[in-house]
């Protein structure tokens, strides 16, 4: 899903793992309740709906006063289900949904955005127990029109598409968010990617990619004749049950949607994210548990098979290892089919399985499901709050009290270690790029600085510079914020050759336990000038001409400078390309000179921070310059 792409530089600007867009790095505006008085306890006032099982009372009750804490600090409504042994212990609604103060029910069908994905894992479990796909078989196969400008297209498999380890792109963000139903995305990127590079040969890594995701509707669409919405509306939704359970349009979920909520404006319409498999799907979190408890049934359904155990169990494995990625320096994304994990972390700690999906746009989500336990938890609201970290403060507290483990385990420490000498800077230093921002690092003796790159230039860090420490990581010397590192492994596609990334280490989530990621790509700094051709571009500035009207990125944009094209003096042989992200604010990204009219992909950074790539191709239409980036066309800037 479209999202704001975050880069872990500090608190406020790291990105949720898991969200997708829909997904992992996801937009987190603040939102603010527009009905002066709202707080706590208005929260909790008759009208919400649900359930609740004294059993997990006190579960219960924390649950509760979390939630309405939430809504009291601007979160305009938040829904949650609780599931045991088949049985619903928990279910409630907090919050309004409308400028008018419409209360927010269990009936209310939120977007669950990237959630959409493990639905998409699951046709593909069922495609394959039908052996109409196989998971390690070429989609050419499947689609045979499907083609790329890089040859290795032809080795992706439907597993690569499902666990973020295709190579494409990462996301079309051309009619991606709306405020009305946009028919024709899944085509629209289908064609733009059939004029677009890999960013690398499939396998290769894993980086998270909605582009997977909505090209699988083309599998679908091949072996069964039937859309993707209309596949899993008669082999998942139906039989299920789930009938506050839809797509956007026709398909849309029955009951009163939640209107829209953009940087504190209520607008009259939901949202709608029309990329269907990676991120399309409303649902209550009531619904949801139908799913999650087919899910702990490893298949079954009151009687009916939906899917096969093994193919349940199989969409929670790591695909990292069986996938066999090559660049992979952490162990943080162990990308299952469809879910972000099938060994969530804080869980993990206590010894308790659990498989875990968020999902992310302007709406917020998170799906639990705890196997062993026979346990699961949704939850689903407006953004303004973290999902998996709520989620993981009910679940560990239910585990408690139903005696599962004996008491909650202690929260990480992310703190700077006593001050050391650093070893020797070697050739770290230098620019370093990830999806969303450029960095400008420097190496001093025992002292690490970072600069951001800006529209005015470089900006210093608010935390740098940062220490060098006992543990090996670097801190800043202001003693807050995360810790910085760097590594190293071989490049597979250039014998010799490296990869240094800038790793991060935090806490994540609830603080249960520490999240260590690649944030940052070094750039090589021997690149000749650009040609002519692109310093003739140097400067010039863009804008979105083929949106619809209806987008949040029409939305948002009016008045706003979308796009440039300039060039860093401090690195040269680069392109910065500086876009825009869905809520209006710059974003840049480094490419390569492919070709006189175009610019590719630069990094290659496994998880989050190399997700959403672009590459930019220049043309002229009726005698003016334009610009393409995926599915979206530029016209110079007036």
């Amino acid at each position: 899903m479209t999202r704001v792409k975050r880069s872990m530089l500090d608190d406020r600007q790291v990105p949720n793992r898991g969200d997708g867009d829909g997904g992992p790095a996801s937009l987190r505006r603040r939102q603010f309740l527009g009905c002066a008085g709202a707080g706590v306890l208005a929260a909790l006032l008759p009208g919400c709906g649900g359930s609740i099982d004294n059993r997990y009372g006190q579960t219960i009750a924390w649950g509760q006063q979390a939630i309405a804490t939430f809504v009291a600090q601007g979160v305009p409504a938040i829904s949650i289900a609780l599931l045991k042994n088949d049985v619903i212990v928990w279910q409630q609604a907090f919050g309004v949904i409308s400028a008018a103060g419409t209360r927010a029910t269990v009936e209310t069908p939120f977007n669950i955005a990237s959630v959409s994905k493990v639905f998409a894992a699951l046709a593909a479990v069922i495609l394959q127990d039908r052996n109409l796909i196989g998971l390690d078989t070429p989609i050419v196969e499947y689609v045979p029109g499907f083609s790329m400008l890089s040859p290795q297209y032809a080795n992706i498999t439907t597993r690569h598409l499902l666990s973020h380890s295709s190579g494409l792109p990462g996301n079309n963000s051309h009619n991606f968010l709306s405020l009305a139903p946009l028919s024709g995305y899944a085509d629209d990127t289908f064609a733009a990617l059939g004029n677009a590079h890999l960013k690398h040969p499939p396998g290769e890594l894993a980086v998270y990619c909605n582009d997977g995701f909505t090209l699988f509707e083309q599998v679908v669409l091949a072996v069964t004749r039937l859309s993707f919405p209309a596949f899993v509306q008669q082999n998942i939704f139906d039989p299920l049950g789930m009938t506050r359970s839809g797509f956007p349009g026709a398909a849309q979920a029955p009951g009163v949607p939640p209107n829209a909520r953009l940087d504190g404006k209520w607008y009259a319409t939901p949202e709608y994210v029309n990329a269907y498999a990676a991120g399309g799907i409303s649902s209550t979190p009531g619904d949801m548990m139908k799913f999650s408890q087919m899910l702990l049934a490893q298949g079954m359904y009151q009687g009916t098979r939906i899917a096969s155990a093994a193919g349940i169990a199989g969409m929670a494995l790591d695909q990292t290892q069986i996938v066999g990625v090559k660049i992979n320096p952490t162990s943080a994304y162990p990308w299952g089919l469809g879910w972000d994990t099938g060994a969530e972390r804080a869980l993990q700690r206590v010894g308790v399985a659990a498989w875990q999906k968020n999902g992310d746009t302007t709406f917020s989500s998170s799906l639990f499901v705890l196997p062993g336990a026979q346990m699961a938890l949704m939850v689903s609201g407006y953004g303004g709050y973290t999902p998996a970290a709520l989620a993981e403060e009910v679940l560990l507290r239910a585990l408690v009290e139903d005696g599962t483990i004996a008491a909650l385990p202690a929260k990480i420490s992310v703190s700077p270690a006593p001050p050391a000498t650093a070893p020797a800077p070697g050739d770290a230093a230098g620019i370093y790029a990830s999806c969303d921002s450029v960095l400008r690092v420097g190496l001093d003796t025992n002292t690490l600085t970072l600069d951001v790159w800006t529209d005015t230039g470089w900006a210093s860090h608010p935390q740098s510079p940062f220490r060098y420490g006992s543990d090996g990581w670097w801190w800043s010397a202001s003693g807050s914020g995360p810790g910085f590192a760097f590594a190293v492994v071989p490049d597979p596609d250039q014998t010799g050759n490296t990869c240094r990334y800038l790793m991060v280490r935090m806490a994540d989530n609830a603080g249960y336990d520490a999240l260590t990621a690649p944030v940052y790509q070094q750039l090589a700094a021997n690149l000749p000038e650009l040609d002519t051709a692109w310093t003739a571009r140097m400067g010039t500035q863009w804008q979105v001409n083929n949106e619809s009207a209806d987008t949040i990125r029409s939305m948002t944009h009016a008045g706003v400078l979308q796009a440039s094209v300039n060039r860093l003096p401090d690195l040269p042989g680069y392109i910065v390309m500086r876009n825009c992200d869905d809520s209006g604010k710059p974003v840049w990204q480094m490419l390569l000179p492919l070709a006189d009219g175009r610019a590719g992909m630069a990094i290659r950074i496994p998880g989050l921070n190399g997700r959403d790539l672009w590459e930019a191709i220049f043309t002229a239409v009726n005698g003016r310059p334009a610009m393409t980036i995926g599915g979206v066309t530029y016209a110079p800037a007036s």
